[in-house]
Formats: C-alpha cells, structure tokens, sequence
C-alpha cells in the first residue's frame, strides 16, 4: 500500500488497513488459501498436552516494525508486544488510556498526554516520553510505502516537557479523531534503544534486543513460519496480565490445513481465515466452537480514475465517460448474488464507503444505483453509457487476488464479470495475480481492482478521509475539492449532530463519483477449541485479536 502525506484530510491518513484502514491492506477475511509462508504440517506442540495455547493462522506477518507494515496480519503480531498511549477496551468498547493516564487538549492545536509513571520495557529499562517521541519522529521520517505513517499529517511535531508527558502540536485545531489515532497502527512505542530513527529495523534485531511493552514479548521468531511469545512482567496496559503464559502462533500455507488443525486438535484457536465452506462444515463439529463478532471489514472495487476506459492517462481520456463507465458497473453488479452464492452469508452487501453500524453510515450506492432496493439494474446501466454516447461493449481489464484475500476470490471475480458481461455492455478481462506482485503493480497498471480493509481506529472518518482526499493511500487519481474540504470539516467538528450530516453528505458525493465500488462487509470469525475461553471478548471492530485473553480449561 502507498501511504503519501498530504495536507490535512487525514488529511491525516486506512485500516482497512488500508489499507488496514486496521486500515490498509487486508489479508484476514473470513476466507484464505495461501497467505502464509510455512508448511502447514508444523504446527508446534499441541496446546492441549502442554497448557500452552496454540493459535494457527493463514495470514502474514509483512513486517514486525511498525512503520513498515498496515495490514492485519502484522497488525496481529504487533498488538501483543508493542504498547500504545491508548487503546481499544475490549469491556467497554471504547477508546481509554493504555501507557497513559489521561490525555486532552489545553489548547486547540495542542493535545498533551500523561503516562503512567515508572513505566519499564521487559528488560527493565525505563520507558518515558522521549520513546513515544522517538516512535512517532521515526514513522514519520521513514513513511514507508507500506507503513501507516499517513495517519500522522496532522502531526507538527512532537515534544516532551518531562519524561512522563507528551505534547502533540496539531496542524489543524479540534482534531476530534487524534486521540482514536494514538490507537491506531501509527501508535505503537517502539524503544529508543532498539529501533533505527531514520529506516526501518530487522526482525532479527528486534527480535534478538527482546525489549517490549505489550502483554506478551517473543521468546522465538520465524518470520511467517511459527512465533512464540511468553509473558511480558512488566506490562501495565489497559488489558491487565496475560491470562495465558505461554502462546504459540504458526503460520500454515493453506486455509484447508487450518480447518483441519482445528478439527483434529492440533492447534487451539483458528483466526485468519477459513473459507465459507469450513466455516459452515465446522458449525457442526461438537468439538469446536465457532465465534463470530463485529468487523467492520469491507470488500471493494478500486477504479483508477486514470488507467479506467477513458481515464485521463488513456489515448480516449474523457473525465464524462470514464464516470459514465464507473456508473454502469455500479448499476450492473448484484451483491446479494456474491454474498449467497460464494460466502453463504458470511458476508454481506455493502452500499456505502463505510460498514454497518458506523455513526452516520447510509446507503448512498444503494439510492444511486440499481434497482433502488440493492439489485442491480440493466436499463439503467444503458441508459448511462447511451447517454455518454459510448460504443460497446466496454473492453475493461479486472484484477483480483486469492492468495491474500481467499480463494473464493476466484468465484466473487468470476461472478462479477458474468454479471457484467451479461449485460452486452462490458468485455472484461479478468486476471489473478500473486500478493507479492500485485501491491507492487497495482497502482501503475490495474484499472480496476479488488482491494480489501479493516478499520485502523473505529470512527467512520477512517473509511472517508484514507481514500477520497486528493492524496489517498488508493492513489488512484480521485480528487473531489468539496470532498476534501468536508472531510476536513468532519474531523473538526465537536458538534455530533453536524458530523453526522456532514459525514452523510461526503458519502453521497462519493457515491456520485464512484471512486470505488463497495461489495461486501463482514464479520470476524475464529473457531476455538471447546475447551477454551475468552475469543468472544476479542472478536469487536477494533481487529486487536489479543492473546492475553484467551484462557484454556
């Protein structure tokens, strides 16, 4: 993913991941084939003989530091040894302080922040306002292409009066999501001791300094192979002790490997990310219990405003009919058919840039397009392209990818381009690339493309601001002045009732535009053994899977 800094909209930032907009790039669905590197056959010693817990799962560790990575896979790793001022509270469902006491603003553009006192690293070493300093200069210094550092534009600088406070000078004032920032993927505290300040540090190194914060620090490292962690004695964050010693994380190259584990007790806990299938098959397994909570993931369509039929890059550009064509697969595509027929319902329809439940989420795609009610509409598709005096059927190049966002990615594409096809207006090219390959080319080369997220904080200003201001982590060419100018309003306005309306009014925009094309949303899910406890605490729209709370009878 490419994260730019841009002036304020994030003009601070996605998770995802986004994308992990956590936000980001996604790789943890309800659905994978091949996202990990190891065999699938070591699964270490099985938890039920040691009272070690064992966690399997598909999804990969891109990187261990923090500013080089903003997917969940490293997302996983990360949030059970790296610290944060604060952090999600899996009890209430908030954001509270974690290495701090209290944080608020005394001035407009400046928010400071208490930390508790007498703070350690596991090595014992202090750890004081000159690490949060330290952690936040680097990820900006260093804004690598796949880290989160976008997140921080709005950050001037930081400063620390004395070794427990620390003082942020924001380029905007009344940033009402800084304090959701602090806790999202561009939060982590790394040690001053350990970390470079100015590129990014090895696994090895990290891993061989042993100095960490988080419940947990890692006792044995194999990068996408098998990590072990053991409990950190000196964390004093916001999840209290660890409630199991020791956990043991493997990394298997197939989802049918992790549904198989699980089934037969070689391992505990199966997180990211089984098929549909395996899901529906092990729901009735007595052995087992399947845990589903809120997601907040999101599937979508990306369109490079540039490379698209008639984007500004092409021989044919014409801004009307590139819009007109972005228009016709919104009316054409049937998400109902894509969530019933290739998730069996563990996904569902998505009509807007944000998910479900969100404040100020609304069906923006669903009124736009289609038959109104969420199908899809022929007549209208026609009369679009007819009306922009386009030739068809429409030659469009669609990439997708299986091995990051599941195998059954070969259906959803399959399926979308029958839909479009059928209509007589498209002729679509359809690839599937390799994950490595294809974060590298899909900003140059893809018109369209699929692209997943996860919330990188849980405010709906993750999913507007990470992809419709001018410099967007999609870096797909999208720029809507009034967009950029609302996204700015939203993340100043104190008034909730006025952020609504304002939050309504961008996603209306957007849906007129069609920088994207929303699909589906999802739930998480893990499959647990029955004898353990705890997964249904973790399993919110946060996507902070944390270990500590995982107890085994």
């Amino acid at each position: 993913m490419k994260n730019t800094f841009r002036v304020w909209a994030r003009k601070s930032m996605g998770l995802f991941t986004i994308l992990t907009l956590l936000f980001g790039v996604v790789g943890c669905s309800s659905e994978s084939d091949d996202s990990g590197s190891g065999s699938g056959t070591d699964t270490g010693s099985a938890g039920s003989d040691t009272g070690i817990i064992t966690v399997a799962t598909t999804d990969k560790l891109t990187a261990l530091d923090p500013a080089g990575s903003f997917d969940n896979g490293s997302l996983q790793v990360k949030i059970q040894v790296f610290p944060q001022l604060f952090n999600y509270d899996h009890e209430t469902k908030a954001i509270a302080p974690d290495l701090a006491i209290s944080g608020e603003y005394t001035s407009p553009d400046v928010y400071i922040v208490k930390m508790k006192p007498d703070l350690k690293w596991s090595d014992d070493s202090p750890l004081t306002s000159e690490d949060v300093k330290f952690s936040f200069d680097r990820m900006i210094a260093i804004n690598d292409e796949n880290g989160p550092a976008s997140l921080l534009t709005n950050l001037v600088e930081v400063t620390t009066p004395d070794e427990s406070t620390v003082e942020f000078k924001l380029a905007n004032q009344n940033d009402v999501v800084f304090q959701s920032i602090l806790s999202s993927p561009a939060g982590f505290i790394v040690p001053k001791a350990v970390f470079a300040a100015d590129k990014l540090t090895d696994e090895e190194t990290i891993v061989n300094a042993g100095v960490f914060a988080g419940q947990y620090k890692i006792k044995t490292f194999k990068a996408n192979e098998f990590i072990e962690f053991e409990v950190n004695p000196n964390y004093a964050g916001i999840w209290g002790p660890a409630q199991s010693s020791d956990v043991q994380l493997t990394y298997l190259a197939e989802a049918s490997n992790l549904k198989l584990g699980i089934a037969n007790g070689d391992f505990d806990v199966a997180y990211c990310t089984l098929s549909p299938s395996d899901i529906e098959d092990l729901r009735s397994n007595q052995d087992v219990k399947v845990v589903q909570g809120l997601g907040g993931e999101e599937r979508y369509i990306v369109f490079n405003i540039e490379l698209l039929p008639f984007g500004a890059k092409t021989d044919t550009a014409d801004p009307a009919k590139a819009l007109a064509v972005r228009q016709a697969i919104a009316h054409l595509v049937d998400r109902n058919q894509i969530a019933e027929t290739v998730y069996k319902n563990t996904y569902t329809p998505l009509y807007s840039a944000l998910t479900d439940g969100l404040p100020g989420a609304v069906t923006s795609y669903k009124d736009l397009y289609g038959d109104g009610q969420g199908g899809p509409d022929l007549e209208k598709a026609k009369a679009v392209i007819e009306a922009a005096g386009i030739q068809t059927p429409i030659e469009l190049k669609l990439q997708y990818n299986s091995d990051h966002y599941g195998a059954s990615s070969v259906d959803e594409y399959g399926l979308i381009k029958n839909q479009l096809e059928a209509s007589g207006l498209f002729s679509v090219d359809l690839q599937g690339t390799e994950w490595g390959t294809y974060v590298k080319e899909r900003f140059d080369s893809y018109p369209a493309y699929q692209l997943g997220m996860f919330p990188d904080y849980p405010d709906p200003d993750n999913g507007l601001s990470a992809r419709f201001t001018k410099e967007n982590i999609l870096n797909n060419g999208y720029y809507n002045e009034e967009v950029d100018n609302l996204i700015s309003a939203e993340q100043t306005e104190l008034d909730q009732t006025k952020r609504i309306s304002i939050l309504e009014e961008i996603q209306t925009l957007v849906a007129q535009d069609v920088p994207i094309l929303p699909l589906l949303q999802g739930d998480q899910i893990a499959v647990v053994r029955a004898n353990i406890e705890g997964a249904d605490k973790i399993l919110d729209p946060a996507f902070k899977f944390t270990f500590g709370y995982l107890t085994k009878s």
